[in-house]
């Protein structure tokens, strides 16, 4: 471990772990004076260099996996890397449209929406890339939009009082007019906006059907759909996207140590709690190696940041990989893929379309 600040990092020694670090990150291998020596930053002879390699190993940011091997960064190598040296990742144009589609994906649900930002996290970064919902809570919906599809069917929108839209595809079973859509959406705004499920009672659902007359029987399916999203089901659960990834890796050669961390995936359980009882923060976190609460994540680095809409955390998406990685990419994907993602949660007015598929037809 360092030393507790006893002795500084002089700038030097800043630059030369820099250069490592990133080094290591890019050859997978231990790095050596020599290969410093060719960077055009550094006019220093080998020797300097080694001795200050030495010293920065006898401080605890590097080791020497080998005698006659280079240097690797440690764990407390890589967290003074990330903290303090590692410069801000600049996205290419390929990075900012692949992240910014999910503002204009004609995709409006919550668990959709988290499962396409856990794909994308992974495509994008090259690990295994993972999401979690909040555990689940008391949900109003404040609006209703309801929009005419065709003769038989309409789209039902509903945002909650967490800015979270939810979608429904109703079929009623019988001819709906365009007037009749838009009645039912003043009326449900009248009558049903702002409660919760079990404030909806018989009374205010009877006098919604008298209110859409000769139209009352629509009431009934809409009724189940605001039950439907209130109720939010399965909230809480872990999603995994990209797992196999871990095989490109090295540190994951040893066959039993990928088991366990393929049966933590598994479980989720201890993943889950790892996340939900970090401090609260509106940064990304990043957990390297032995800072992780469950041992068999000890040579891996846990990268994520919650996702919150309206200042409400609704959930949060990650990625898990080797302590070997590109920390500022990865940090900066992952900071603009939750903000996306938080975006695209508070797009009340993008209203689907009639070709959008359903979403749970009644």
């Amino acid at each position: 471990m360092p030393d507790d600040g006893k002795k500084v990092l002089t700038e030097r020694k800043k630059s030369i772990l820099k250069a490592i670090v990133e080094a290591h990150i890019s050859i997978g291998e231990p790095v050596g004076s020599k290969l410093l020596t060719q960077n055009k930053q550094f006019n220093l002879s080998s020797a300097t260099i080694r001795n200050e390699m030495a010293e920065l190993e006898e401080m605890g940011y590097l080791e020497q996996p080998h005698t006659s091997a280079g240097r690797i960064p440690s764990e407390s190598g890589y967290r003074f890397y990330v903290d303090s040296l590692a410069a801000r990742y600049r996205m290419t144009a390929g990075e900012v449209n692949e992240l910014r589609s999910l503002l204009h994906a004609k995709v409006m649900e919550l668990d959709e929406i988290m499962a396409q930002a856990t794909r994308l996290a992974s495509v994008l970064t090259n690990f295994p890339a993972l999401s979690i919902k909040s555990a689940p809570r008391s949900i109003k919906v404040v609006r209703f939009e309801a929009l005419a599809i065709d003769e038989y069917g309409f789209v039902l929108v509903m945002i909650t009082d967490a800015g979270i839209v939810r979608t429904r595809h109703v079929r009623p079973g019988f001819a709906v007019t365009a007037e009749e859509v838009a009645r039912l959406t003043d009326v449900l705004n009248a009558c049903v906006a702002g409660k919760a499920a079990e404030e909806i009672t018989l009374p205010a659902i009877i006098e919604m059907e008298r209110q859409m007359g000769g139209a009352s029987s629509l009431i009934s399916p809409v009724i189940k759909c605001v039950y439907d999203a209130s109720s939010e089901p399965g909230a809480g659960d872990l999603r995994l996207e990209g797992v196999d990834r871990l095989l490109q890796y090295p540190e994951y050669y040893d066959i039993e140590r990928l088991k366990k961390l393929l049966n933590l995936f598994e479980r989720g359980d201890d993943l889950v709690n790892v996340i939900e009882n970090e401090p609260a923060t509106d940064r990304t976190r990043v957990i390297i190696g032995r800072e992780n609460k469950v041992r068999i994540m000890d040579n891996s680095t846990l990268i994520y940041r919650s996702v919150t809409v309206k200042g409400r955390q609704i959930g949060a998406i990650g990625v898990i990989g080797p302590c070997r990685m590109n920390y500022s990419r990865v940090i900066t994907l992952i900071n603009s893929l939750t903000e996306n993602v938080s975006e695209a949660m508070c797009e009340p007015l993008a209203l689907p379309e009639s070709e959008n598929k359903d979403t749970g037809e009644e």
